[in-house]
């Protein structure tokens, strides 16, 4: 039984974040962890509604208001198995989501102060670790049956775990030479440490998951190999295609790149640092992407803007603006335009926003600057107005509002296009359709039988909680398609789209 006035005798608090001169001369995380005292009145807060609409907020059906009891209660053993029941990975989506289950949360309604679930979440999968680890769940007798996952972010991950905690064989196939995806080198340290990560492949590969990193399938493993040694396979390759500007005057400047090849570079300095190696941000052709010292400018103001604007704080930047195409967003929301428990269009300042920069909205750049040596020196930008027309974005420059800002780095943060092509693609005989990404009928298989889809290859690019939730969807499918015994979770099906105002 929650407590029933903890949402009156409680505000809506979260832990303090590091000061801002502290964290930005090191990678570690932004926030410490929180007290136990503070967790408890936090989820004290949550008061067990009739009709949970967080779970609908998020896709992964995470019990919510059980495992806020359960805090609130001081049984932390019982709250991480409820946790647990339905995400595999709670400490990634406790500190990479953008909770739309707190935008869902019935106290919200009329600006009111929603539980603050993903930090409560994030503790709980600390617990974990801290009361003994995150300990291998005992794998049934083998089923004899074994599967390929191509990819080894949170989808591919999670489909992994669930495939082998049915007994199936698994091995994760990754490109790169480390398992992890955009959690390895996508994400900056002081949103995620690599431990994390660390932690829970060791589970994996207790529970039998096999790795094989630095394998490029469609090139170093063929299609027909992959298939010829394994029952399934699991497209889960991510939707890496970074949306491009190859129109504005300017964009083959030296110095313009897209915002994860800055990230990648960051991530790797950071991991060759920990392992004592020394280490420059660079291109995989050498070419230096690194902001110490440099004007940089960001386009874009999403996620992806904001890591590169802390990255850049953190490599010693000697100024950054971050410009975004859309009007500054209201401070609340607009119960007209994203009613609630919708999740609303509202101004989101990131830690990475108190550290420095400037944010320059409705704004869009007409032109790369050349210094006349073809490295770029500068941004031309102009105030902007943007409507929609048949579906199509209009964006009219405003007569005499141009201006240049100075740039020695300039970084595309403007999202993604879908997955790459990529020569696995026409191996396995699937196509990307018209937004880049791979259909699945509903048995999640692609046109390919045998062949199955999940997370951003499937969906484009979106949240980690809907990653993890297709993968383990896609796991269930596939587990039926081998006859396996029993069913497992599947909380969405491909059609499945976010809470959202129509």
């Amino acid at each position: 039984m929650p407590d029933p006035n903890g949402f009156l005798r409680y505000d809506r608090r979260l832990p303090a974040r590091r000061p801002v001169p502290v964290r930005i001369s090191d990678w570690h995380e932004v926030y410490p962890p929180a007290g136990e005292e503070l967790i408890r009145e936090q989820a004290t807060r949550c008061m067990d509604c009739g009709i949970p609409f967080c779970h609908d907020g998020c896709p992964l059906g995470n019990r919510i208001p059980d495992w806020n009891d359960l805090v609130r209660t001081g049984n932390w053993d019982a709250a991480v198995e409820s946790l647990h029941a339905t995400n595999n990975f709670p400490e990634f989506t406790g500190r990479l989501c953008p909770a739309p289950c707190e935008a869902a949360c019935v106290l919200g309604i009329g600006g009111g102060q929603p539980v603050t679930i993903k930090q409560v979440e994030v503790e709980i999968a600390d617990a974990a670790v801290a009361r003994g680890g995150l300990r291998p769940r005992p794998v049934p007798a083998p089923t004899g049956r074994s599967v390929a996952v191509v990819g080894s972010g949170p989808a591919g991950l999670a489909a992994a775990q669930q495939l082998a905690r049915a007994g199936h064989a698994v091995t994760v196939y990754e490109r790169d030479d480390a398992i992890g995806g955009l959690l390895r080198y996508g994400i900056p340290d002081f949103k995620l440490e690599k431990q994390h990560i660390d932690r829970r492949l060791a589970q994996l590969a207790a529970e039998g998951v096999q790795f094989r990193t630095g394998v490029d399938v469609g090139v170093d493993v063929t299609a027909e190999q992959l298939r010829a040694e394994h029952d399934a396979v699991l497209l889960a390759c991510g939707a890496l295609q970074g949306r491009d500007t190859p129109e504005t005057p300017g964009r083959q400047l030296r110095g313009v790149h897209q915002a994860m090849a800055h990230l990648v570079a960051a991530n790797r300095v950071v991991a060759a640092a920990g392992d004592g190696r020394p280490a420059l941000a660079v291109l995989p052709d050498g070419t230096p992407i690194d902001a110490a010292g440099k004007h940089v400018v960001i386009i874009g103001g999403g996620d992806t803007a904001a890591d590169c604007l802390g990255v850049a704080h953190r490599q010693g930047t000697a100024g950054v603006h971050q410009l975004d195409l859309y009007p500054e967003p209201p401070q609340t929301r607009d119960a007209a335009r994203d009613p609630w428990p919708t999740w609303p269009w509202v101004l989101r300042n990131y830690p990475a926003h108190e550290e420095g920069g400037e944010r320059v909205f409705a704004v869009a750049v007409q032109e790369f600057v050349d210094d006349g040596t073809g490295q770029v020196k500068g941004v031309r930008i102009a105030e902007v107005s943007v409507e929609k027309r048949d579906g199509r974005r209009i964006v009219t420059p405003l007569p005499g509002s141009e201006r240049e800002l100075p740039a020695d780095l300039v970084l595309l943060a403007i999202g993604f296009e879908g997955t790459e092509q990529q020569p696995l693609l026409e191996q396995f005989g699937v196509r990307r359709n018209a937004r880049g990404a791979v259909d699945a009928r509903p048995d999640w298989q692609t046109d390919a039988d045998g062949v199955f889809v999940a997370g951003d290859m499937h969906r484009g690019a979106s949240l980690i909680v809907w990653a993890i939730a297709e993968g383990r969807a896609a796991a269930a499918a596939i587990h039926a398609y081998l006859g396996g015994v029993g069913e497992l979770p599947a909380p969405v099906d491909p059609a499945r789209q976010p809470l959202a105002a129509r």
